[in-house]
């Protein structure tokens, strides 16, 4: 029974263990939500308010004198 008790044990231990294709599909989930966050920074940083307010930085850094 004790020898039974063992093989079920290292059989299950291998099993839980075996976890093949699984970093296959995490692999492209993280490429896919990669390409979403790069996708939705794209288009915010190309809209006109990012542009609009870094260029209104830049022009009061220069155009601003220390007294």
């Amino acid at each position: 029974m004790s020898a039974l008790l063992i093989k079920y044990s290292q059989l299950t231990r291998a099993l839980v263990r075996n976890d093949e294709g699984m970093s296959t599909i995490e692999y492209a989930m993280g490429s896919l939500a990669a390409a979403a966050l790069a996708g939705v920074l794209y288009m915010v940083i190309n809209g006109g308010g990012v542009v609009d307010a870094i260029e209104g930085i830049i022009t009061d850094a220069l155009s601003n004198t220390p007294s």
